[in-house]
């Protein structure tokens, strides 16, 4: 929704009227060290300065948590169904989460009776590396200190050079038991697989997508789980987030940023004042929904405003207090609520007095003050989690009707006086009501180190005197009715995109139309074979597979873009070729960043663990890695004094913080940042956000733009994806699993064994149809729906079903059936099982007798597989073919199985690119499909622009 006239009003009629209705709390879980429930949580929150003693933690630190951490909980894994060869390699953070999801479901009363599971959305937030994508990195990079230690015996001659060989072969083995080592370790560290087990733990059908924002995160997710609701795609949503001490690398960044105390980047980087731990969760539904449901209230959601405060440069923290003024007046004005309606205020940002002070210019000097809390005065700073921690904490105030107290000294030297209409309770009070009889209100306030401001309006629910919901309504058959007969395009004004060997989109296309695919020998820069390649049988540590389409990767900034050398070698390889393919985008005729005003949002599907993020990690812990050579059988007649020389001499070239002393080091590890550089650098005020989804993270990330346009919540969106998979670790661990093509991936052939890996990127600017037409953009494509849904079965093999519903929920939100689509940009990975059970679920969305052949194509058959960036390179061919009226070709086919059963359709795969034709008056029309690990799927429609268009 459109401010005002200032910032460019929309389409005549307002897209959210029917789209306001409040967000239901009905369930909340909490896992904190001194909380093992949300009763604990709540004992824990109202606990006055005499029962807490005399802790004096700050809120503009993290700080020292209560209790040790979450490390004690013990949690069995059988409950959920996780077979015991998948256990070891999972992430810590899924458990907690699995947990976390279960004292959710069970406290909004789900454990006795079920869910809708086919419209129940999984969202899960986090922040920086997971154990296992820790873990994990240290075991590959291993291999290249064991010859490192190897070349070091030899070099010292002797009884080293005899003993060398021995060293290091034993050195690998006790790397892969220290570190652990698993096939199933890919699945297990990828955060994407959080959500997709909770779905399969629970049975659970919808959306499922991990999020990243920094410490904007939970906002982020529940933001997104209301424009989920809002937009009525789903009717039930349960959002985790969680946080914990699972690496060297925060701490040591953070306190190199200034935002932890300097001794948290010493020798003891790790300890656990760092970061304060913690897991929650909400079960969010539209209030006519819970009510009919009779399910328990604690509390509503009203608004949740997301801006960001551009800046260039290094990452960090608003310090505007107009800023904050701008988002809580957009919030305001978004409920229809006076400002001063508020009784209560939440404060989770890195300076507290900013949120207040917002809150104070919008008091009237006769209403009561306001009191002020802040979580973090119990928990330190869950980062990930601040925001969550913050809303289950007003919802129990709300419901509980009362007020905890803030036992800190937030506010300096005046505690009880943070601001004239202010106040900071020290023990717990009865929230009583407002004088006028309106309902208790307060208002969550948070902020991201990469900029971001949040502003959360919530209120208590009173159940007998609750109006009429006056929602769009959901009926039996689960389609949303939609204003007309569906909702308003999505127009492409923007894209831009770079794969291997393309330097933009153009080429991309270029690529295409030749024939010929850009999969070859992974260059050895990035596969030392020496190392990590044997193509002889599966290995733990070593990768069977050398085939793939790498990209080379920007050294310096794109024109325009005043970024400092030392800046620029700080990002990581992914954040460089967004801000390039970002450049891209802008450069082309019609469209520069300038144009965009209003609220925005930059959504990129990306692998939420960087490879720098784990590479520094790595190198932060020579301590693990000395261990264990000091422990090798090899070298047990060594003294301390003979081992120490040995040990120096591969510090230098193996360990050591680099580059992680200055400001900028933690951005070029945060998978936001690929977003929060495009805002920052290009100067628009968009929120930054990673998604992951598996394979499906780009059209995540798009589905994502799409609902908060439909919402109104932003102006315009960037949204698309990007991951360089083509480097020893992915190669490895996705080898381990069976997952690669020995040679060339040759989706839906005989011959089809697996993927290639291949780098790529690419993005695209999003905006409302009617607001496109009134900007005179130009419009290269619409988008017309998005379906998404979760297995809820197998981790690892697809699902015809899943697929189907995807497919099926994409058709929900248009007015044409699958006959009028004429081309299908297919997810296409060639597996055997992969390509046969796509098949098998096209046959059952777009299977008709006597329909036009439907044309099928794969554009992993020219570029590989390319992971987070997979939906947007078929979203861009498929854009750029429609664009150009030509049908692309598929490469590498020679035969294709009988048991795909095309012709049942009927559909066919073309080997040469073809003209794409179609009736007279009827605009090319396309489905474009992306699924990933964990039985994520996700199913675009895309539409031809033409002038005739009348929506």
């Amino acid at each position: 929704m459109h401010a005002g006239p200032a910032r460019g009003t929309g389409t005549e009629e307002n897209p959210r009227t029917q789209q306001d209705e409040p967000i239901a709390v009905v369930g909340i879980a909490a896992l904190y060290p001194a909380a093992r429930g949300v009763a604990d949580y709540w004992r824990l929150l109202t606990q006055g300065e005499q029962q807490a003693g005399e802790s004096r933690l700050r809120t503009d630190l993290p700080a020292e948590p209560e209790g040790q951490g979450l490390g004690d909980i013990e949690i069995d894994v059988a409950r959920f169904g996780i077979p015991p060869a998948q256990a070891a390699s999972m992430a810590r953070m899924q458990l907690l989460m699995l947990e976390a999801a279960r004292q959710c479901l069970s406290d909004a009363g789900y454990a006795q009776r079920p869910l809708p599971s086919a419209r129940t959305d999984v969202v899960t937030g986090t922040c920086f590396g997971l154990d296992r994508q820790y873990a994990n990195a240290a075991r590959v990079e291993s291999s290249r200190y064991a010859r490192s230690l190897e070349q070091a015996l030899d070099a010292v001659g002797g009884s080293g050079a005899a003993v060398g060989s021995a060293a290091a072969e034993e050195f690998r083995s006790a790397a892969l038991k220290r570190f652990g080592a698993s096939p199933h370790d890919r699945i297990g560290e990828m955060a994407s697989t959080i959500p997709a087990r909770v779905a399969a733990a629970f049975r659970l059908r919808g959306r499922t997508l991990a999020l990243e924002a920094a410490d904007a995160t939970s906002y982020l997710s529940v933001a997104h789980a209301m424009d989920s609701l809002r937009t009525g795609v789903t009717d039930t949503v349960l959002v985790l987030t969680g946080q914990c001490r699972e690496g060297r690398l925060p701490p040591y960044a953070l306190a190199a940023k200034g935002l932890l105390p300097a001794g948290a980047a010493g020798a003891d980087a790790s300890a656990p004042a760092a970061l304060g731990e913690g897991v929650g969760a909400l079960l969010l539904k539209r209030l006519s929904s819970a009510s009919q449901d009779g399910d328990r209230v604690y509390a509503k959601l009203l608004d949740c405003t997301l801006r960001h405060d551009t800046r260039r440069g290094v990452f960090r923290y608003s310090a505007s207090a107009d800023r904050y003024r701008e988002a809580a007046a957009e919030s305001w004005r978004r409920v229809d609520r006076p400002r001063a309606a508020a009784q209560y205020l939440e404060c989770t940002g890195n300076d507290p007095r900013l949120a207040a002070g917002a809150c104070a210019d919008a008091q009237d000097g006769a209403a009561p003050s306001v009191a002020v809390g802040s979580v973090r005065d119990r928990l330190g700073h869950t980062f990930a989690n601040i925001g969550l921690a913050a809303v289950s904490k007003v919802a129990l105030a709300l419901h509980h009707r009362t007020i905890p107290p803030l036992r800190t000294a937030a506010w300096g030297e005046e505690p009880d006086a943070p601001g004239p209409s202010l106040r900071a309770p020290r023990d717990s009070e009865e929230w009583r009501p407002p004088p006028d009889g309106s309902p208790r209100r307060a208002v969550v306030s948070g902020a991201s180190l990469t900029g971001g401001l949040c502003h959360l309006i919530m209120e208590e629910h009173r159940e007998a005197a609750e109006p009429a919901a006056t929602v769009t309504a959901v009926p039996a058959s689960g389609r949303p009715r939609w204003r007309g007969n569906a909702p308003e395009p999505v127009a492409v004004v923007g894209f831009g995109g770079r794969f291997a060997d393309t330097a933009d989109a153009g080429a991309f296309w270029d690529v295409t139309l030749s024939g010929r695919d850009r999969i070859r020998p992974v260059p050895e820069a990035l596969l030392e074979r020496d190392l990590y390649h044997s193509p002889s049988a599966l290995s733990l540590n070593r990768s069977y597979a050398e085939y793939g389409a790498p990209m080379e990767v920007p050294e310096t900034p794109p024109a325009g873009l005043r970024i400092p050398p030392a800046r620029f070698s700080e990002l990581d390889a992914t954040q460089r070729v967004g801000l390039t393919v970002a450049a891209e985008l802008f450069a082309r005729p019609g469209l520069s960043a300038g144009t965009l005003t209003g609220a925005g949002l930059v959504a990129v599907g990306s692998n939420l663990g960087l490879s720098r993020e784990r590479h520094l990690n790595t190198a932060l812990c020579p301590d693990l890695f000395e261990e264990l050579v000091g422990s090798l059988d090899a070298l047990a007649g060594w003294s301390g004094q003979e081992l120490e020389p040995l040990l120096k001499s591969l510090r230098e070239p193996n360990g050591g913080a680099q580059q992680l002393d200055s400001p900028g080091g933690l951005d070029g590890c945060l998978a936001s940042g690929i977003a929060a550089l495009v805002a920052n650098e290009f100067g628009i005020a968009a929120v930054p956000v990673a998604v992951e989804a598996a394979c499906a993270s780009s059209l995540a990330a798009v589905d994502l733009a799409v609902s908060r346009l439909r919402t109104g919540s932003v102006d315009y969106a960037l949204a698309g994806g990007v991951e360089l998979p083509c480097n020893a670790r992915d190669m490895v661990l996705c080898s381990a699993l069976g997952l690669l093509s020995h040679e060339k991936i040759t989706p839906f052939d005989e011959s089809a064994d697996g993927f290639s890996p291949g780098d790529g990127c690419a993005l695209f600017l999003l905006k409302r149809y009617g607001d496109a037409r009134r900007d005179g953009d130009p419009i290269h494509g619409l988008l017309r729906g998005v379906g998404a849904s979760n297995d809820a079965k197998s981790l690892i093999a697809p699902d015809v079903a899943g697929q189907v519903r995807a497919m099926e929920q994409a058709f929900e939100q248009v007015d044409f059936g699958p006959e009028a689509v004429d081309y299908l940009e297919s997810h296409g990975t060639g597996t055997r099982v992969g390509d046969q059970v796509e098949a098998a679920a096209v046959r059952q969305v777009y299977g008709q007798p006597g329909r036009r052949p439907l044309e099928i194509g794969s554009g992993k058959s020219f570029f590989g597989h390319t992971f987070a960036a997979a939906g947007a390179a078929g979203l861009l061919r498929t854009l750029l073919a429609m664009r150009s009226g030509t049908l692309p070709a598929t490469t590498n086919l020679r035969s294709s199985p009988a048991g795909l059963e095309l012709d049942r359709i009927p559909a066919r795969i073309s080997t040469h690119s073809r003209p794409w034709c179609t009736g007279p008056g009827r605009p090319r029309r396309a489905g474009v499909s992306s699924f990933g690990t964990g039985g994520i799927n996700y199913h675009l429609l895309l539409e031809e622009y033409t002038d005739s268009h009348g929506f």
